[in-house]
C-alpha cells in the first residue's frame, strides 16, 4: 500500500505543498503543462532549490504576472476547473478542496456557499496551488495519506477582512477533527489552502502509524525562523505488512425508510471521497413491515466523525450505530504495466508474501474504453491477457 505521510512540524501552505511534491519527484514540466490546461493567464511557476537550517528542499513561488481585482465566487472557480481539459479525477479533487474552503468561509461569515467571496483563495496563485495539489496527488498513485500533528503558528495575519488571529477563522474551521498545536512559530504556519489540502487528502491522523519510508522530501516556505525551519516534510513509503494485514476499524450503520432513493448514490460518493474503505447498502424490513435500507460504512477510527457528519447532514437518519471490529486485508501494491493501450496501473495483492490476485484498475479500463469507443470488458480482458 503506497502511503504519503505529511510531517507538518512547521505547518503547511499551498506553495510548500507544491515544493514538497516536486522535491518528491513530480516532474516540474509535467505539472506546468497540466496547469496550463486551466487556460488561466497571468501566472508563472518559479521553482528553485533553497535551504532552511542547512536542509535542502524545493521552494515554489506562484508569481502573478499581472494584477487582478477579481473576487471570485465558488461558481467562478467551478467554471474555470470544469471548462479545463484536465482529467476528471483532477477536476473532482480540486473542487473538493475548494469546497472545504467555501464551506468554512460560509460558516465564518454567516452566508451560503454560493455567496462566499473567495479573496486570497480566489486569486490566481491559490488556484494554481490547489489544482496543482490535485495534479501532484493523482500523479503519485497514492492509496493513503497520513498526517502528523499540524503546527498552526501564532500571532496575527493580515487579509482582506483586516487583522485576524492565527489560525485564521477559516483555517480553524477546516482543520476541525485534525490534531493540531500552536505557538511553535510566531507567524501563520498553516494557511486555509494548506489546511484544506490536508483535510481533503488525509486518511489517517495518527503520527504513530508505521510505514516503511522510501523517500523523504522538503517543501520550503516563504518564512525564516531562527529556531524552527520553515519546511514541510513529506515521506513516501509503503505500509508495513504486519501492521496493514490486520488492524482495528469501525463499522457504522444507519436504517433509512423515508428518503428519496436517488440520494443514496450522492451520499455514497461523498463517503467514498472522504476516504472510507467501503460503502454498501442492504435491504431490510423495518417495524410495521416497512421496507428500508441499511447504509453500511467501513472506515478507520479517525474518520468516524466525518462519516457521522455526512450521514446526519445528507440523509434522513436520526441515529448511527458504531461497531469496532478487526479488519484483515491483503497487502496491495500498484505498478505500471505497458499494454497495447499504453501505460496502465495494475494492482497486485499478496497473502503471507505470496501473490494471490492481480488486476487492472477499473477506472483506467473505463477511461480507455471511452477514449477508444470499445467495450470495457474488451479492455479488461486484453490487459488481463498481458498479466498471465
Amino acid at each position: 500500500m503506497k502511503i504519503l505521510s505529511y510531517d507538518c512540524f512547521s505547518g503547511i501552505s499551498g506553495d510548500m505543498n507544491l515544493g514538497a511534491m516536486i522535491d518528491l519527484g513530480v516532474d516540474k514540466t509535467y505539472l506546468i503543462n497540466e496547469l496550463n490546461k486551466l487556460n488561466l493567464a497571468g501566472w508563472e511557476l518559479i521553482v528553485q532549490k533553497e535551504q532552511r537550517h542547512g536542509i535542502t528542499g524545493t521552494k515554489v513561488t506562484v508569481k502573478q504576472t499581472r494584477h487582478e481585482h477579481t473576487h471570485r465566487h465558488l461558481s467562478d472557480i467551478e467554471k474555470i476547473v470544469n471548462d479545463s481539459s484536465l482529467d476528471i479525477k483532477t477536476k473532482q479533487l480540486s473542487l473538493e478542496i475548494f469546497m472545504k474552503i467555501a464551506t468554512a468561509e460560509a460558516l465564518v461569515h454567516g452566508t451560503s456557499i454560493d455567496h462566499v467571496h473567495f479573496h486570497e483563495v480566489g486569486a490566481v496563485d491559490s488556484i494554481i496551488d490547489i489544482v496543482g495539489a490535485a495534479i501532484c496527488f493523482n500523479s503519485l498513485n497514492i492509496e493513503r495519506v497520513h498526517v502528523s500533528t499540524v503546527e498552526l503558528g501564532s500571532g496575527f495575519v493580515m487579509c482582506d477582512h483586516g487583522k485576524l488571529p492565527v489560525p485564521a477563522p477559516a483555517t480553524a474551521e477546516i482543520i476541525k477533527g485534525i490534531p493540531v498545536k500552536k505557538g511553535g512559530v510566531d507567524f501563520e504556519a498553516t494557511t486555509p489552502t494548506g489546511a484544506a489540502i490536508l483535510a481533503t487528502l488525509g486518511t489517517n491522523f495518527n503520527s504513530d502509524y508505521p510505514i516503511k519510508i522510501e523517500k523523504t522530501a522538503y517543501g520550503i516556505g516563504q518564512k525564516e525562523h531562527p529556531d524552527v525551519p520553515n519546511l514541510l516534510r513529506v515521506f513516501l513509503g509503503e505500509a508495513i505488512s504486519e501492521s496493514e494485514s490486520g488492524h482495528d476499524a469501525l463499522l457504522l450503520q444507519c436504517n433509512i425508510d423515508d428518503m428519496n432513493p436517488e440520494f443514496f448514490e450522492y451520499i455514497s460518493e461523498r463517503l467514498s471521497k472522504a476516504g472510507v474503505s467501503d460503502v454498501f447498502l442492504s435491504n431490510i424490513i423495518m417495524k410495521k413491515s416497512r421496507p428500508g435500507i441499511v447504509i453500511n460504512i467501513i472506515c478507520e477510527k479517525e474518520l468516524a466523525e466525518t462519516v457521522k457528519t455526512i450521514i446526519f447532514t445528507e440523509s434522513t437518519s436520526l441515529g448511527v450505530r458504531t461497531f469496532p471490529f478487526r479488519k484483515d486485508t491483503l497487502v496491495r501494491k500498484f505498478e505500471t504495466l505497458n499494454t497495447i493501450y499504453g501505460e496502465v496501473s495494475v494492482k497486485r495483492s499478496y497473502y503471507k508474501g505470496e501473490e494471490v490476485t492481480c488486476k487492472p484498475e477499473y477506472d483506467e479500463c473505463k477511461r480507455i474504453a471511452i477514449e477508444k469507443g470499445i467495450p470495457v470488458k474488451e479492455v479488461y480482458n486484453n490487459i488481463m491477457a498481458k498479466l498471465v
